[in-house]
């Protein structure tokens, strides 16, 4: 998490030297570069760059998949059994590629380039945290020097491909800035190839994609370069998924599915006050709701707020795009998507500490999830964050347990996404300990905050953990997840987001 959203990183192609015959035995036999059909590369070896290239190397043999990264650390833990990022499913998908011999991860850049066909861009591309559009728009800074790179070493033709979620029309800046450096007789074609994994997921939204999106110029050389990557994708998705557009409805299709997605967490997320305040059930007017099928059951989840990667970032991306084409009204209304959502964090925060007899200061508080969601670690935009922040302002103890993040990269969430360190503020990291035993983290607490909906949450020894706690025992559960009429049962004082009798 740390490497993919907060640093810089390079994947190119890369020639590989073929090991004994047991070991790489596909990779011996394709020892010469020119018997691969085709040889991709990616930038970027983080959670899209890795799994899309670990599934294309296994689902096409006869296509050379190198990986290469500035960080040798990065590369180094794709290179052992401790991958660098946690993804179910994912280490199976790289054994496969690492046994076939396509599969190759490393930190060798000028020659990856000058020996690849098509380069994917895939680095990071954070909010603007300063100059013009700050706190909105996209950096682009690194797919420009991506751009530079290859244009500099790059001796023969090559598609690059944008995987990174960029503003719409960044591919004419990465076109000029190829075509300016190219060398004599060089030519590049740029598509657009944005990615629409779920974490958690990865893997399968990979190998059966519901579409695969490839935006490229409606010219001859254009259109070719589009049918080269339809006919990678061709070989284990149906052709009626694959759809071809110009470039930047492309680019700007990716920041629209996003902000849709978003804008209905921050729908049903506004309706959960509503119900509490009412006694209505916010599970049963999104089941009622999602049983039309012109709206369906997706993303109508009640919760404490999104969180990730990419649905904060893009739709402040969109609402920056809207502003600098003077659509005002435009950028306001999806502006407003992002504001439930921070309202929704607060207000669960907020009613924490008002149940608890409006004070939690000195109470230990047990935290129960970091990650922004289920089956990954990674922590970028967690709610559980900006919970914790709204707890430490009140001085409460905060006791986090999360099976898959470290304390290491809880902290550099803080510092990176809400600049809370003890830098900014001293003795903040004394308020949030860590603990690998949800029972331990919840002992003596006054309260536990299901915050992520990791699954073994569902099947805690809810009674143990209440015989621990100091009384009143509290549970607010961020995720509705939890039984809450057994906990009640037990002597729980229970919070759920948009339910009736939340306490008894």
């Amino acid at each position: 998490q740390q490497s993919v959203g907060h640093v810089f990183l390079f994947v190119f192609s890369h020639f590989v030297t073929p090991t004994r015959t047991q070991t790489r035995p596909l990779l011996t036999k394709k020892k010469n570069m020119a018997d691969w059909e085709l040889k991709i590369c990616c930038m970027g070896a983080g959670y899209v760059g890795g799994p899309t290239m670990a599934v294309i190397a296994k689902m096409c043999p006869k296509i050379l998949v190198t990986v290469v990264d500035l960080s040798k650390k990065q590369i180094d833990a794709w290179n052992s059994d401790e991958l660098p990022i946690y993804e179910p499913g994912l280490p199976e998908v790289v054994k496969v590629g690492k046994t076939q011999g396509n599969l190759v991860f490393s930190t060798d850049i000028e020659g990856a380039i000058k020996e690849a066909d098509v380069v994917f861009i895939s680095v990071n591309t954070p909010t603007k945290t300063s100059g013009i559009g700050a706190g909105r728009a996209a950096n682009v800074k690194n797919c420009e020097l991506c751009a530079r790179t290859i244009a500099a070493v790059s001796t023969s033709d090559k598609i690059v491909v944008e995987k990174s979620t960029v503003p719409v029309r960044t591919s004419d800046a990465v076109r000029a800035v190829l075509e300016h450096g190219a060398k004599p007789g060089v030519k590049f074609q740029v598509l657009s190839n944005p990615e629409f994994l779920a974490e958690g997921t990865a893997v399968p939204d990979l190998e059966n994609p519901p579409r695969v999106l490839l935006g490229s110029l409606q010219t001859p050389d254009g259109l070719k370069a589009c049918q080269t990557m339809v006919d990678v994708y061709g070989k284990w998705v149906p052709k009626e998924r694959i759809l071809t557009t110009n470039l930047w409805s492309s680019e700007l299709s990716k920041l629209v599915a996003n902000a849709m997605l978003a804008q209905r967490v921050s729908s049903v997320n506004s309706i959960s006050a509503l119900c509490e305040a009412t006694g209505a059930d916010v599970s049963e007017i999104s089941r009622s709701c999602g049983s039309d099928p012109r709206i369906g059951p997706k993303f109508l989840q009640a919760s404490v707020g999104f969180g990730g990667s990419c649905f904060q970032k893009d739709i402040l991306n969109l609402v920056y795009l809207c502003e600098s084409y003077g659509l005002h009204e435009c950028a306001e209304y999806w502006h407003q998507v992002i504001k439930m959502n921070d309202y929704q964090k607060s207000r669960f925060a907020q009613n924490v500490v008002k149940t608890m007899f409006n004070t939690i200061t000195a109470k230990k508080i047990a935290l129960f999830g970091f990650a922004f969601k289920k089956d990954t670690g990674d922590t970028r935009e967690t709610a559980a964050a900006f919970v914790c922040r709204d707890f430490v302002a009140e001085q409460a103890k905060v006791h986090v347990y999360d099976p898959q993040v470290t304390r290491d990269v809880m902290l550099t969430e803080f510092k990176y996404t809400l600049n809370l360190s003890d830098d900014t503020q001293p003795g903040f990291s004394d308020y949030i300990v860590t603990e690998t035993d949800p029972y331990v983290a919840a002992r003596g607490a006054h309260a536990i905050c299901v915050v992520t909906e990791w699954n073994e949450f569902k099947t805690l020894d809810y009674q143990q953990l209440y015989d621990s706690m100091a009384k009143p025992a509290f549970i607010f559960d961020g995720r509705n997840i939890i039984d809450a009429k057994k906990c009640r049962d037990i002597g729980f004082q229970v919070y759920m987001i948009g339910k009736p009798e939340r306490l008894l």
